[in-house]
């Protein structure tokens, strides 16, 4: 049996918003797009939303927004996908890195000791399906201790007066921390729709902007949107309207925005997601049954005041680092895909050249040293899901008997 990782879930539905698009005339940043946003922001109680081109674009439009400057700090954790750095580091910023808990999720109590008066957001990253500890973040960058130490630049730090938040939501749509969905939990969210993950446009994000006061979130949606479009006073599905050719460029925006065709394909998943979660929670249920009690596993943890939307199953085992290789390429000679999520960045060659090779992160490379992370996705059947597990059984059965 041919088991793929993570195919995207296009039926019926999907076709026939992408063939109404394709009819339409018009394929960029349009009504599809807005429809999109408009559906995340009411689905997830989030004030607004803006769809982007990509989940790294909208983090350095973002943090440029901000007024990240030479030398400003922007913490994140160590146990995360490459592009969570690299949006600091092209807006500008230096990305300080912090170690994980053995929920994958950053370390609040390494935030702490990491924070300085240069330091200007944090960008903790959800993994999984599983949230940050956004309550416990949250509370910190209100300390006084913090607030008085923060050392605002630009207008929008001034208007803050702290640490600003954004939550790496890539792998959390869907997902609540004490019954409040992701995109409610902090300052600004923002949700990767890459084609692995649970919504995919193919390529694209949303920014979920959920800002306190004084910010007028309406506001800043469409100085974002501005911001997204070259920093033009009118998309071009505007300008195409009769007599709207006249427009402006009011500020150095960048070119960031999500395509109709591309907001078409989401919504097609999006109008029936609740239906895909259940059934992704069917086979994270399926995994758990049959590993819980081998002695040599170690399921997911979450925490009970979380609800995943259970975007990957990274299962570890307590084995060799070698071991753990041997099972995924045991089943990928056997047709069945597994993959890791993440190698942390300080053992990647950018960052190790960075000299970020001497932070701590201990339990980061403990984890990964140890994470699988099993398919997943609403299109398995139980039949493929028993198939998977007892493919990784056999794989680390054999893999002690041939000790690689």
């Amino acid at each position: 049996m041919k088991i793929l990782f993570s195919p995207p879930f296009i039926d019926e539905l999907a076709r026939e918003e992408i063939e109404e698009v394709l009819s339409s005339g018009w394929i960029t940043t349009g009504p599809k797009t807005k429809e999109l946003e408009d559906l995340i922001a009411l689905k997830y109680n989030i004030p607004n939303c803006l769809g982007v081109n990509s989940w790294t674009s909208g983090v350095i439009m973002l943090l440029k927004w901000w007024g990240i400057e030479e030398g400003d700090e922007v913490v994140i954790p160590s146990y995360t996908y490459a592009a969570t750095a690299l949006a600091v580091i092209h807006a500008g910023g230096v990305p300080i890195m912090v170690d994980a808990k053995d929920d994958f999720t950053m370390n609040v109590d390494k935030v702490r000791e990491a924070i300085t008066p240069k330091t200007k957001a944090i960008i903790p990253v959800d993994v999984g399906g599983v949230t940050a500890d956004y309550d416990a973040i949250m509370s910190l960058v209100k300390e006084k201790e913090y607030v008085k130490q923060f050392e605002p630049q630009s207008y929008w730090q001034k208007q803050l007066g702290r640490v600003l938040v954004i939550a790496d939501a890539a792998h959390s749509l869907g997902a609540k921390l004490n019954g409040q969905y992701s995109g409610t939990l902090c300052d600004i969210t923002v949700f990767s729709l890459h084609a692995v993950k649970n919504v995919t446009a193919a390529e694209g994000g949303v920014i979920g902007i959920n800002l306190p006061k004084p910010f007028d979130n309406e506001e800043t949606y469409r100085l974002l949107r501005r911001f997204s479009l070259n920093g033009q006073t009118k998309d071009a599905f505007t300008k195409t309207k009769a007599g709207g050719w006249q427009y402006d460029i009011v500020e150095a925006g960048m070119k960031c925005n999500m395509p109709d065709l591309n907001a078409a394909l989401a919504l097609g998943q999006l109008k029936q997601y609740e239906h895909l979660l259940k059934e992704r929670k069917r086979v994270h249920n399926r995994y758990s049954l049959g590993f819980k009690d081998l002695d040599w596993t170690i399921l997911p943890v979450i925490d009970e005041n979380k609800e995943s939307c259970y975007h990957i199953y990274p299962l570890r085992v307590r084995a060799s680092e070698s071991v753990r290789n041997f099972i995924i390429q045991y089943c990928a000679e056997r047709d069945v895909a597994l993959n890791v999520h993440f190698k942390p960045l300080p053992e990647l060659t950018l960052f190790k050249d960075l000299g970020f090779h001497k932070v701590d992160y201990t339990n980061s490379l403990k984890l990964f040293k140890q994470e699988i992370s099993l398919p997943i996705y609403p299109q398995l059947t139980d039949e493929a899901v028993d198939h998977v597990i007892d493919m990784v059984i056999k794989a680390h059965n054999v893999a002690l008997e041939n000790k690689p």
